[in-house]
């Protein structure tokens, strides 16, 4: 008996079925309920795609800030007027905002960035493998840095140099005390300041007076061993991401004409920060002294400029410590700890720079 060959199927085979799957949807780490790092999970999520004016990254690296703490915590109350009251809205569930990675489409009237750029910015929904972002908020990479390490600058050296640059108007030869100067934001202020020609001092526990003193600073205080209220020194300009502390006291640390950042979203003696805002203003209608807070908008131009810091030397990330994607939980419990020196980092590809992204 002569036997032919097997008839066709219509079915597709098991492999390929999940193969195809996993091409149309990429991992992205979510939660769809406020709460502790525990609400977070890993999702398959269907693959954005770039409206005009975005870029779609593959993701290679991201990194967080306490600002994704309190969107995941839904704290401040304000913070839901924007997420969704009750919980995350769908298009809010994807947590983190800067990155690093390789561009892998554009958008219409994207002129700036191509396919195969190597990038780092902001765009919402970083903690995924792949995320889209307005080309505005991104710029080419530093060529001296690893994806882990460009993904550890955008938020918090955009608020060193926002803070430092335009709201304090720093130049060279004034003073900056930095309360909180081993965090994300401190370890940028402290190279970015140094490199502006300023004086500074400062702030953090006895465990980290090497790391500020390797990154330039002139003067520290550790706060384990003495308060920074304690002593003569005025300065010319605080920048404060603890809040550890009332305006009013921090204040009396400042020159007659100095000028005071507050810069934290914590609660302190002052209050939440909108409370703190409102009394900075008071306080700056009455004095001499200027109370501030600002705002860092990520822009292009400002990327490239830290870009250029990177590239010559004059700024290096700090890198507390480094997880895989699988472990974002740990490492939003990390950031949340307040104890981090300088940035966590989640490896989204780990294999990104031997892939060629």
């Amino acid at each position: 008996m002569m036997v032919g060959p097997p008839a066709p199927t219509t079915s597709s085979p098991v492999g390929a079925t999940a193969t195809a799957t996993r091409l149309a949807t990429m991992a992205a780490v979510t939660h769809r309920r406020y709460g502790p790092p525990e609400v977070l999970e890993i999702a398959r999520l269907p693959l954005p795609s770039p409206a005009a004016g975005q870029v779609l990254v593959r993701v290679a690296a991201a990194a967080l800030n306490p600002a994704d703490v309190f969107l995941m915590l839904g704290r401040p109350a304000p913070v839901r007027l924007m997420t969704g009251l009750w919980r995350p809205s769908a298009k809010h569930q994807v947590r983190g905002q800067d990155l690093a990675g390789t561009v892998e489409a554009v958008g219409a009237g994207v002129t700036q960035l191509k396919a195969g750029d190597r990038v780092f910015g902001s765009s919402d929904g970083a903690l995924a493998e792949y995320a889209c972002g307005s080309e505005k908020s991104l710029a080419l990479m530093p060529v001296r840095l690893s994806f882990e390490q460009a993904a550890a600058i955008p938020m918090a050296g955009l608020a060193a140099l926002h803070g430092l640059r335009d709201a304090a108007r720093l130049v060279a030869g004034q003073h900056l005390l930095v309360n909180g100067a081993s965090g994300g934001i401190g370890t940028f202020a402290i190279q970015i300041a140094k490199g502006m020609g300023a004086e500074v001092t400062a702030v953090c526990s006895g465990a980290n007076v090497e790391l500020v003193r390797e990154l330039g600073a002139d003067h520290v205080i550790d706060y384990t061993a003495r308060s920074l209220t304690e002593g003569a020194e005025r300065y010319d300009v605080i920048l404060d991401n603890v809040a550890n502390h009332s305006l009013g006291t921090m204040r009396r640390l400042l020159t007659p004409t100095g000028t005071l950042l507050t810069n934290s979203g914590e609660v302190g003696p002052d209050g939440g920060p909108i409370v703190r805002i409102l009394k900075a203003v008071g306080h700056s209608m009455r004095s001499s002294q200027k109370v501030k807070t600002f705002l860092s908008t990520p822009n292009r131009d400002d990327l490239a400029i830290l870009a250029s810091m990177a590239d010559a030397g004059e700024i290096t990330p700090v890198i507390d410590r480094v997880y895989p994607l699988e472990q974002s939980v740990e490492a939003m419990a990390r950031v949340a700890s307040r104890r981090a020196r300088g940035k966590v980092v989640v490896v989204v590809a780990p294999n990104a720079d031997a892939l060629g992204g």
